[in-house]
């Protein structure tokens, strides 16, 4: 849950930056935006050594190189700069022009936002098949969810005139859901079965 904390915190302080329009990737621009991307590292570091812990607590292979696959895209987004969008950071021109930096940000946060819903549905058929009913529908309940937030923040995000206003929150409330599941899968296979 630091990665949420620390794009609540940013968005709340940071000057000129709407936590309702703007995505966080947009938090790594600027004279502060080392501490975005430090975020991206440290989280992403994180759920890389989790994704080990998942292969070790005996979660099969794809949930844990799916979720790996999460950790490496946070890791590559820290790496590689967001562009401007939706005229932050203040001044920028909508639509910015696309760059290699931009591009190659978009393609590393692929995986956090496709991978993630993918090993919700795998732990869901593995909850089924070993009888936890509660975990099951929670896993299969949280992945269209996540996929349709991000889907209208996408849509908010690409300036659809309805969303854009709303595109930050859209894409707030699709990592809630996906990092409050990650930890509540933690939690659980912790405690083991």
């Amino acid at each position: 849950m630091i990665f949420v904390a620390s794009f609540l915190v940013q968005g709340a302080l940071r000057s000129g930056y709407d936590p309702l329009r703007h995505p966080v990737s947009s938090l790594s621009l600027g004279p502060e935006g080392w501490v975005q991307m430090a975020t991206f590292w440290l989280t992403g570091l994180l759920i890389v050594a989790y994704a080990v812990g998942l292969r070790r607590a005996r979660c099969g292979w794809w949930t844990p190189v799916l979720v790996g696959l999460v950790g490496v895209g946070l890791v590559g987004a820290g790496i590689f700069v967001a562009d401007p969008i939706s005229g932050y950071p203040p001044g920028s021109p909508v639509p910015a022009p696309p760059t290699a930096h931009g591009i190659a940000h978009q393609l590393f946060s692929t995986p956090v936002f496709t991978a993630l819903p993918a090993a919700m549905l795998v732990m869901t058929r593995r909850f089924f098949r070993s009888s936890e009913r509660g975990w099951a529908w929670y896993s299969l309940l949280s992945a269209p969810v996540f996929f349709g937030c991000f889907v209208l923040s996408s849509l908010g995000f690409n300036q659809n005139p309805v969303l854009t206003p709303v595109g930050g929150l859209w894409q707030r409330l699709t990592l809630v859901v996906g990092f409050s599941w990650l930890a509540a899968l933690a939690l659980h296979v912790r405690r083991g079965p």
